[in-house]
């Protein structure tokens, strides 16, 4: 009995391995991952009030935005809000708060879902200039054997480390800017002045978009935790939010990203030497998604502006 199960054993064995030799191999078909814009606008089609929801198209790209009228007796302006990155207009961060209580304060407001963030974005030859000069030498020695080897280049001291390349933030900054301007043209056929709310790096990029002076012309700007995830760039963005036209309220936490945190004070000494007078900066403690923090942010954006108009 015991010899009959060793010899069963090893045919049935070769009988599965000729099987799968000679069935052909199927090889799984990848399946591009939807979109996280797409996913996005889905759930906020299927879960917002309809009446809410106003597709607008940048380009050839349509996305979705968030309209909720004035609830004041007169109209004061309208609020174009744009969310952090990979963030929606309905987090609980003060995004969605100031979304729905502005309107009682006599704005209307419009928010926009942010583009996709493509991570693969090639870099630009600025971001790399010792490839080009590289590959010259290197072509130089060998068209020409006898000449004398280059000596090797010098270390360089790298001061910050870049955590997102360049390339991935322009890429970034050029898709939200062309939602923004369809945004800003929705926002033409509302009465009063006209105010932008951005968080995080879509504040960083915007700020940076208005230092160049577009033709979008604003009455305030008020930027939530700004920050760019490359080191080089926070830094020269201190320098960049003392030069924008609009005026600006600054507004962080105490509990908040530490480049940002530590570019609080610099961004008042940039904003001293270009003598920008209508920059305000405030500091709220805690975190942005306590009920606190939200009461206290209304209060500051809806001062900031009654002292504007």
């Amino acid at each position: 009995m015991i010899t009959g199960k060793q010899f069963k054993i090893p045919q049935l064995i070769g009988l599965a391995i000729g099987i799968t030799l000679l069935t052909p191999v199927l090889a799984a078909d990848f399946i591009t991952p939807t979109p996280w814009s797409t996913l996005v606008s889905s759930d906020l089609s299927r879960l917002m009030p309809q009446d809410e929801l106003k597709p607008l198209l940048a380009g050839d790209t349509e996305f979705l935005s968030l309209y909720r009228q004035h609830m004041s007796a007169q109209q004061r302006g309208v609020v174009l809000i744009i969310p952090d990155w990979q963030h929606l207009p309905t987090d609980n961060d003060g995004i969605n708060f100031l979304r729905t209580q502005l309107n009682d304060l006599g704005y209307a407001t419009l928010a926009m879902t942010v583009p996709d963030i493509d991570w693969q974005a090639v870099p630009t030859e600025a971001e790399n200039p010792q490839s080009k000069p590289a590959n010259s030498n290197q072509t130089e020695s060998d068209n020409n054997d006898d000449s004398p080897t280059t000596p090797p280049a010098k270390p360089v001291h790298v001061e910050a480390i870049a955590q997102i390349s360049n390339a991935i933030i322009d890429n970034y900054k050029l898709n939200l800017i062309a939602r923004f301007n369809a945004l800003y043209q929705s926002a033409l056929n509302e009465d009063g002045k006209i105010v932008v709310i951005a968080q995080g790096a879509s504040a960083a990029v915007l700020l940076e978009h208005y230092a160049q002076y577009p033709s979008t012309n604003i009455d305030a700007f008020i930027s939530l935790s700004s920050y760019l995830p490359n080191s080089q760039r926070n830094q020269q963005l201190n320098a960049t939010i003392s030069t924008i036209s609009p005026p600006l309220l600054d507004i962080y936490y105490s509990v908040d990203n530490p480049d940002l945190l530590l570019s609080v004070a610099d961004r008042k000494r940039w904003v001293k030497r270009h003598s920008k007078y209508d920059y305000r900066q405030r500091e709220l403690f805690g975190l942005r998604s306590e009920p606190q923090q939200h009461e206290r942010l209304t209060k500051e954006v809806d001062g900031f502006l009654r002292r504007l108009f």
